[in-house]
């Protein structure tokens, strides 16, 4: 029973981390998948206070016992489940479309010339090294290699980016009681 109190503002703290990220995207002016989001975590936030507080009105009941006070919390939390589902579906749609405006604002170019001002200075270096100055083929074949590395360590920098933004975090999962 004391699980299904403490899971409430779990799952409500859950969904809402989605806020932070929405208001990061667009901090000047909320898109539509902002405010749905937003009115959907205040509609579900009340109905999780209200939860709380019939629940705690069972719990203060000094006319049932343990055993009863915990069945009707359970039957409770059956009536306000739905809202669980629903709000997480909810945010789950909008994270989305939260995603794609955070992806639409990343500059891939500003992110080549960083990494790129941090290679060059090795590229520059490498140049005036003997072994460059020399077109020995295995050489080039080496500085090649370390080159695409380079180039690799930045795209997969890229992919896990994308990838983070595009995966919206899972809720925990309500414990049975």
């Amino acid at each position: 029973m004391v699980r299904a109190l403490s899971l409430a503002p779990l799952s409500l703290a859950a969904a809402l981390a989605l806020l932070p990220v929405s208001a990061a995207v667009a901090e000047e002016q909320k898109t539509s998948a902002d405010i749905q989001l937003e009115n959907a975590a205040a509609a579900f936030e009340q109905k999780m206070e209200e939860f709380g507080a019939r629940a705690e009105r069972i719990q203060a009941d000094e006319n049932l016992t343990e055993t009863q006070k915990g069945l009707r919390v359970a039957a409770l939390w059956s009536d306000y489940q739905p809202h669980v589902v629903d709000f997480t579906a909810e945010a789950t749609r909008q994270a989305g479309l939260i995603a794609e405006a955070a992806l639409a604002e990343i500059d891939v170019e500003a992110i080549v010339r960083e990494a790129m001002a941090g290679v060059e200075p090795a590229i520059e270096g490498m140049a005036t090294n003997g072994a460059w100055a020399q077109a020995d083929p295995e050489q080039m074949i080496t500085y090649g290699l370390i080159a695409q590395y380079g180039m690799d360590q930045a795209l997969d920098a890229m992919d896990e980016v994308e990838a983070a933004l595009t995966v919206p975090p899972t809720p925990p999962i309500p414990a049975e009681i």
